[in-house]
């Protein structure tokens, strides 16, 4: 299967290196939706601040400097690709005031002594020209990160271990859900300086395979359930958090809360791409974004974790239809 096909993008692009960096954004639709704004990266140069170390005052790695590192690394990799600017969202805004302002009212303090960062961010960095098709979808290549503060121990020193996560995948242009999975993500990535970062990242981005992921997504429009054994499905996962801990730990879960479980049975119903076909049936490809749409209502730190749950649980639904062997949430 040919995978890396070019597409034309009507951008004035600007060239880096290899790559061509367009001028638009990697999406306009949020990429994750729970509790997170929308920013871009010479806001969070320009106007964030950067957290230290408490002990010796040394700055953690910036978010500015993940995304760049990533962007730099994705250019190099991917030359001769349109590459296109970073899609960023933030969370949980830490806020503050210089010294000089400590008296005032918060109404009362002009914009330059207020000062402010975000405790967790997320990006998605879009590579337009690599791209397939599933069912009609068309999926582009994308990379990016997640960093979340609250994960560090800034009560150190500089060379304490900072937590990221990285990620190298697909994101349906439809719906701009992200298919990602294990062997395209670092769910706890530590390092101790920005090299070290730069380095895992080469790795992963590296030693991605991205035919055999596509290859691997494909064939969940090969296989379909029916309303009936949507129907169990459903009731399934909801029953599944009361289970006896033995049998919680013999079975592989979906990590949705009943929240997103409701979102996908109301979208099997609605979704204008991925609603079931008119007999009920359901094919597992469309299963899967309904999966992946629901895990957008997640916090920055745990929707990475989800989408690839969600690939892995509906992959072990389509072994078990292939090989016609027993599912619990289908039997």
């Amino acid at each position: 299967m040919e995978l890396l096909q070019l597409q034309p993008v009507n951008q004035s692009p600007r060239m880096t290196g290899e790559a061509t960096i367009a001028s638009s954004k990697s999406t306009d639709k949020p990429f994750i939706e729970a509790n997170t704004i929308e920013s871009d990266l010479e806001e969070i140069k320009e106007h964030h601040i950067i957290p230290v170390f408490i002990k010796d005052n040394e700055t953690v790695i910036s978010h500015a400097d993940f995304i760049e590192s990533t962007l730099d690394i994705a250019a190099d990799i991917f030359n001769g690709e349109t590459i296109l600017k970073p899609s960023i969202r933030l969370s949980h805004p830490i806020k503050g005031r210089i010294p000089e302002a400590k008296n005032k009212a918060a109404n009362d303090l002009l914009e330059h002594e207020k000062t402010l960062y975000y405790e967790r961010m997320a990006f998605v960095i879009e590579i337009p020209s690599v791209y397939d098709d599933i069912d009609g979808n068309r999926l582009s290549l994308n990379v990016g990160g997640v960093k979340a503060l609250n994960l560090d121990n800034l009560y150190n020193k500089k060379g304490a271990g900072e937590h990221f996560k990285v990620f190298i995948g697909f994101k349906n242009t439809v719906c701009t859900n992200l298919c990602v999975w294990t062997d395209g993500y670092m769910d706890d990535l530590k390092v101790s300086s920005l090299g070290q970062l730069r380095g895992a990242i080469r790795i992963l981005f590296e030693n991605y395979n991205s035919n055999y992921h596509m290859f691997s997504m494909k064939q969940l429009a090969e296989y379909s359930i029916s309303e009936q054994q949507f129907a169990t499905l459903i009731g399934r996962c909801r029953m599944y958090q009361y289970l006896p801990r033995p049998l919680q730990n013999e079975i592989r879960p979906i990590n949705l809360g009943d929240n997103q479980i409701g979102t996908v049975v109301r979208d099997y119903y609605k979704d204008e791409a991925f609603c079931k076909l008119q007999d009920g049936n359901i094919s597992l490809w469309r299963l899967y974004n309904l999966f992946t749409g629901a895990s957008k209502s997640t916090y920055i730190d745990n929707f990475l974790d989800r989408s690839v749950n969600a690939f892995h649980f509906t992959d072990t639904l389509r072994n078990s239809l292939k090989t016609k062997t027993t599912n619990w949430f289908l039997h």
